[in-house]
């Protein structure tokens, strides 16, 4: 989860403000200065995701739904398919300090478009989440859905909408839903309202924010629905969360505990990557990852 913040953190900061001696906090200040200086705007990181997609010769398309706009990235020949897989962005750029939400949530290195991008066969679709490229502050999108209710029922809701929409451009029968971090949480929440579902696959995905905010020692996601109180999925959904062996951010633990909630014969697969951390190496070895996991689902 990008950029998240943890209350230690924040209480070295608060010490440092009140205590540090004047050269430490023209140091400090000029540190913080210069991470701004060098932040990328709101325009440069969509920017950077059209110049992604248009190195595949897909366009981005706007999806309006019940609460928000959603954006999507798109094949630009969109051919009638039997199965469409959707890759649901991680949290973006939530906070710009421990202690500051960050006014755009759009991500800095938008990894789920990464690895849509490198599906080296079938129709994927990248869609990122509510407030996600569409300008938060001109939209009024309120800064409760990149924080505390990043998982509220309108979001949950606003995402399948988004998704029937796909759905029916592609024609589609059937869905795969990709979900990174916190868009993990988001497909697995999606996943269990829905019956069109054939595969949830997650990568360093959040499947509990409660343990989550309680091992960080963050404040609880208050409004927030919880992916651990809708397990176990229908049996008909293939499961399988990928997580990295050095994952500091989503412990291994978080996915072993979720898959622990189900009766063994239907429990979901666990694979660790062990030298992989929250944001290494999943887009670069996603085609080798992607063939293997569709080998596991023809078995």
């Amino acid at each position: 989860m990008n950029g998240q913040h943890a209350t230690t953190a924040a209480d070295r900061m608060a010490f440092l403000r009140i205590s540090c001696l004047p050269l430490i906090c023209s140091l400090l200040a000029s540190h913080l200065l210069a991470a701004c200086i060098s932040l990328p705007s709101l325009a440069e990181r969509r920017e950077l995701a059209d110049t992604l997609a248009a190195a595949h010769h897909w366009q981005a398309t706007m999806f309006s739904t019940d609460r928000f706009d959603l954006l999507a990235y798109l094949p630009q020949q969109t051919n009638p398919v039997d199965e469409l897989t959707i890759y649901i962005e991680g949290d973006g750029f939530a906070w710009q300090t421990p202690a500051t939400p960050s006014p755009d949530p759009t991500p800095r290195n938008p990894l789920a478009l990464r690895l849509a991008l490198n599906q080296p066969e079938g129709t994927a679709i990248y869609l990122a989440r509510p407030c996600q490229y569409t300008d938060a502050v001109a939209s009024g999108c309120n800064e409760r859905y990149w924080t505390e209710q990043r998982f509220a029922n309108d979001v949950i809701l606003a995402t399948s909408q988004a998704i029937d929409k796909l759905k029916s451009r592609f024609n589609a029968q059937r869905l795969t839903l990709v979900g990174y971090s916190g868009g993990g949480a988001v497909a697995t929440l999606v996943a269990a309202r829905r019956d069109d579902v054939r595969r949830l696959i997650t990568l360093a995905g959040n499947l509990d924010h409660r343990a989550w905010t309680t091992h960080h020692r963050l404040q609880p996601l208050a409004g927030s629905l919880n992916p651990a109180n809708v397990s176990p999925l229908p049996a008909s959904i293939q499961q399988t969360h990928l997580v990295g062996g050095k994952d500091r951010i989503i412990p291994v633990w978080i996915a072993q505990n979720f898959s622990a909630a189900y009766e063994a014969r239907q429990r979901p697969v666990v694979r660790i990557i062990d030298n992989y951390d929250h944001n290494c190496c999943w887009a670069d070895d996603w085609p080798q990852l992607w063939r293997s996991l569709q080998q596991e689902k023809s078995r």
